[in-house]
């Protein structure tokens, strides 16, 4: 009797540790999602697509990964890439796009079973790294207070409950924030008719179109930010959980997986960070090689997610613009702060990292490049010849 209460009782903490989880990832980015397809000219049908795609990777990634090594390894959606599609795809077609996370998804794959991924990281500074995510995820910061002007009451609502949540309960912020952003809304006489009736997602097919515009433009900027801001991460909270990571294996499966999704809307899966920790602390077990069990719950969390994505957009679709752009942005500000103050942690690299976010958060698109890839040049080369210029003193000064 014992043995089958204690059994039961892990079974409960991991389920609630992979619900929790799951639902903080959910809450914490699905607005950026959503109207990454509205700015690509999709629609909520076309959301829903994405969502059960993503869900449906993201579960049964996390479920295989974590149950073949028995680590908690849960897989989750780029929250930062999905920002980047807001910030630098407007002048792609959505079937350009497609092909530009299909290129993502090969370079991360090839990552993996090359081992390239270390070497390649090296190479970027992560300071530069850091200030090209602060200058993709700026404008979003400033746009939760540029949607002030059109609903001021609904947006300060939010803030204020942002502001109160970070001091009380930081894990469940994003979902206090989502809450009061509904209800609000709702009261405000804001929110759209809602059909409550139950439709299970269904997938669309999107053909990629590619091109070296999209590549460049979409595909290198979004495995980098991919790499650099959320696998990257992912592994340093299993290293700091004592977790022997499967660097190699999980990129490979992600890269492969991601590509094989992509046409339906999987734009990019990695390792978790922040919520793959809620799947590794002492209220999910006591014992550190028990709480895999969490990660494997938050995969079937997930695909739960996935074939209730259409109605989850069905109720996205019907909340005003400024409560979905204001969430996005919101959602972002922990992320901001933790990049910018990355991207100034050492004072050789200060002036090519704000270079790198002046040139990251502007509108330059030469030859069809988007900003993004501009601004990570401009910080390297800055960098090389800050690096050259003292070289030559230090040689002309020993002379």
């Amino acid at each position: 009797m014992n043995s089958f209460l204690l059994l039961v009782n892990r079974l409960v903490s991991a389920s609630i540790g992979g619900l929790v989880a799951v639902i903080v990832g959910f809450a914490s980015s699905v607005a950026l999602i959503y109207q990454a397809v509205i700015t690509l000219g999709g629609d909520t049908q076309l959301a829903a697509s994405w969502l059960l795609a993503l869900g449906l990777t993201m579960g049964v990634t996390s479920i295989g990964l974590s149950l073949y090594y028995r680590v908690p390894i849960l897989i989750a959606w780029s929250t930062p890439g999905a920002a980047l599609l807001l910030a630098g795809t407007q002048n792609y077609t959505l079937n350009e796009a497609i092909a530009g996370f299909m290129c993502s998804a090969i370079l991360i794959f090839l990552c993996g079973i090359t081992g390239w991924f270390e070497k390649l990281v090296n190479k970027i500074p992560g300071q530069l790294a850091s200030a090209m995510l602060a200058g993709i995820l700026l404008n979003f910061g400033i746009g939760v207070f540029d949607e002030m002007n059109a609903q001021p009451t609904l947006v300060a609502f939010m803030l204020s409950t942002y502001f109160v949540g970070r001091q009380l309960t930081p894990k469940f912020t994003m979902l206090l924030v989502l809450l009061v952003s509904i209800v609000s809304a709702r009261l405000l006489g804001l929110t759209e008719k809602l059909d409550y009736g139950f439709t299970i997602s269904e997938f669309t097919y999107i053909a990629p179109v590619f091109s070296l515009s999209a590549i460049l433009g979409i595909g290198v900027p979004l495995f980098i930010v991919t790499m650099a801001a959320q696998n990257l991460p992912g592994i340093a909270v299993l290293k700091a959980h004592h977790y022997k990571a499967p660097v190699s294996s999980v990129l490979s499966v992600t890269g492969c997986v991601n590509f094989v999704a992509a046409p339906f809307g999987s734009y990019a899966i990695n390792l978790a960070a922040i919520t793959a920790a809620i799947c590794m602390t002492d209220e999910v077990s006591s014992k550190p090689q028990q709480r895999y069990w969490a990660s494997v719950a938050g995969g079937f969390f997930y695909i739960l997610m996935a074939i209730s994505a259409e109605y989850l957009m069905n109720i996205f679709s019907s909340l005003p613009s400024s409560l979905i752009l204001a969430l996005a942005g919101i959602a972002l500000f922990a992320t901001i702060t933790n990049s910018f103050k990355q991207s100034l942690t050492a004072e050789e690299y200060s002036e090519a990292s704000i270079v790198t976010v002046l040139v990251t958060s502007s509108d330059l698109s030469l030859w069809g490049v988007s900003s993004v890839l501009w601004g990570l040049m401009a910080g390297c080369l800055l960098l090389s010849i800050q690096k050259y210029g003292k070289n030559c003193v230090f040689n002309i000064k020993r002379e």
